[in-house]
């Protein structure tokens, strides 16, 4: 009995390092599976403009943080500059191509609230966003920005005639103009001015203000992006009114950031990946936490703990391995 319970205590001891490397491991392992990771996010308009497109460039034409027209400037004070910085970043990583009775009326700009940075004020019904002018009738090429490629399609809406810019934008205010698979693509993933471009032939007879609502639907997850662009039919060529310093190219508009000061690409600054639960309260980091590139406080803990544990059981693991090797030398 004696030694049955001294081979039973040997074998526990032999067994413990081990048990405790493989539960550092995994404990790390499970910890890093958490980590906020950085996200090239995705894409809006940029011709013609999205409201958070221009916005944004408005801003850094400004020289501040904030805005020359007075919609932009709202927006920003109601929720802040971080959206502008994330431009891109209008999306829900559960969309599943889901529109009417998914996304309600009123918040199609924001794409129903559902991504990590908070869009909600880009909804505002007002007459004086920047506005891109156009010709009824003419083709244009529209340029969605490509800042992380996925396969899929843009399904392109127009408000249909009645509507004005001073009233929430509803599904039943839309009609969808096109769909366009896969789109070729124009400079790299990431690029200040990298987009996909297609063709778009723009109704006959319409005139005054509309609005172009373009819904991104992947084809290889359920994660949709949206885009709105306040655009006015009165004969125009793709002219921008109501910001600073008109339209900008992507070098001129990195080059006023730079001199104000202004980190205008936002991609080099990590943000939080979005899960597909994940509302702005749940990420892990904040969207305005992960710019610093520090860790929260509780998964700094965790990695702490569990290389600790992984670290024990790995010097145990040697020394038995050093103690077994001198009795048999």
């Amino acid at each position: 009995m004696a030694m049955r319970t001294t081979l039973r205590s040997r074998t526990t001891t032999r067994r413990a390092p081990r048990v405790l490397s493989l539960l550092g491991a995994g404990l790390l392992g499970l910890t890093l599976a958490g980590l906020p990771t950085p996200a090239s996010a995705h894409g809006v308009a940029m011709e013609p403009g999205s409201r958070s497109y221009l916005c944004y460039k408005d801003m850094i034409a400004s020289g501040n943080q904030t805005p020359s027209n007075p919609a932009c400037a709202a927006a920003v004070a109601q929720t802040g500059t971080t959206p502008l910085y994330n431009w891109f970043g209008v999306l829900d990583s559960n969309g599943g191509g889901r529109t009417k009775g998914y996304i309600p009326d009123g918040e199609l700009c924001s794409g129903g609230h559902n991504g990590p940075y908070n869009f909600s004020s880009y909804n505002a019904a007002r007459s004086d966003w920047p506005t891109t002018h156009l010709t009824a009738g003419s083709t244009i090429q529209v340029k969605y920005s490509n800042w992380a490629a996925h396969p899929g399609k843009f399904d392109v809406y127009l408000t249909k005639d009645g509507w004005t810019p001073d009233q929430p934008l509803a599904w039943d205010d839309l009609t969808l103009t096109q769909t366009v698979n896969n789109p070729p693509q124009s400079g790299g993933a990431g690029s200040d001015g990298g987009n996909y471009y297609w063709d778009l032939q723009l109704p006959q007879g319409r005139t005054g203000k509309h609005m172009l609502f373009i819904h991104w639907i992947r084809s290889d997850s359920q994660e949709n992006f949206y885009s709105c662009s306040d655009i006015a039919f009165d004969g125009g060529n793709g002219e921008v009114t109501g910001m600073k310093g008109g339209q900008l190219s992507a070098a001129e508009l990195a080059e006023k950031a730079e001199k104000a000061g202004i980190t205008a690409d936002p991609v080099h600054a990590e943000h939080a990946e979005h899960a597909a639960a994940a509302g702005e309260a749940g990420l892990v980091a904040s969207a305005e936490d992960s710019s610093t590139g520090y860790l929260p406080a509780a998964t700094a803990l965790s990695l702490t703990g569990a290389a600790l544990v992984f670290g024990a059981g790995a010097v145990a693991q040697s020394r038995r391995r050093r103690r077994e090797a001198g009795r048999n030398g």
